[in-house]
């Protein structure tokens, strides 16, 4: 065996020898991708986001939102405690690009959904300080006022299928029709909508049925947030074999 000293006195041994060590840790990680189906564990209740919940988070994306909230609860006991059960990977598989984020000006929203009422959503959207006055989050004002650009959420669909996400051609056929059906109870076509997006909410999200907005998208984003896996009946050991 080298003695540590003729390491320690020669760089070059050294740096081979650190070289040949970091291969074979590299070939140990590396080597079960080549023969995994997938790494990420198969959880039930996890579907593509339906067409409105996409707009949304478009939306949370153009405005920045997670440059101050981050989408994952780390699996440690203050964070489970606050937030709720820690986040799976595969609550992240449909994402491109994942908001996990690593910065909390604002508490994390991975389990967001359901919290909060949509009026409570409604009026922090607007002006954060009427229901957070500590709060420096900027206003959304003008996202009640600007109406959801519905020409391309096709297109959208389709572009996110070419990276993997499971949308089937009823899916990108119907995607302008499944925008307005998710904001109105009454559409003829709900269940068929229910039966492509199972557990999303069917309702008007802003309080404005006159008109589809960019606010209806980000709340409905938000209402769905963390709502899709049932945590009552996850069985960890289950889903890791």
């Amino acid at each position: 065996m080298i003695s540590h000293k003729i390491i320690e006195k020669n760089s070059i041994l050294m740096l081979v020898l650190i070289l040949i060590v970091v291969a074979i840790g590299g070939l140990i990680e590396i080597s079960p991708l080549f023969y995994l189906e997938s790494t990420i564990e198969k959880v039930k209740g996890m579907r593509p986001y339906s067409p409105l919940e996409l707009a949304g988070r478009d939306i949370y994306i153009r405005e920045g939102c997670y440059n101050c909230h981050s989408q994952m609860v780390r699996p440690l006991r203050d964070e489970s405690e606050r937030y709720g059960h820690y986040s799976l990977a595969a609550e992240s598989m449909y994402d491109h690009p994942f908001q996990w984020g690593s910065k909390r000006t604002g508490p994390d929203l991975a389990r967001v959904g359901g919290r909060y009422s949509d009026e409570w959503h409604v009026t922090h959207l607007n002006n954060p300080r009427d229901v957070v006055p500590e709060s420096v989050m900027p206003g959304y004002p003008f996202l009640a006022k600007t109406p959801l650009y519905i020409p391309d959420i096709a297109a959208n669909l389709k572009t996110n299928e070419l990276v993997g996400v499971p949308y089937t051609e009823e899916m990108v056929e119907m995607a302008a029709s499944d925008l307005q059906t998710q904001v109105n109870p009454d559409a003829d076509d709900v269940d068929a909508f229910l039966a492509r997006y199972p557990k999303a909410q069917v309702r008007d999200f802003d309080g404005n049925p006159a008109v589809l907005s960019e606010l209806d998208a980000l709340i409905s984003y938000l209402q769905m947030m963390g709502t899709l896996v049932d945590f009552t009946s996850y069985d960890v050991d289950a889903n890791k074999r």
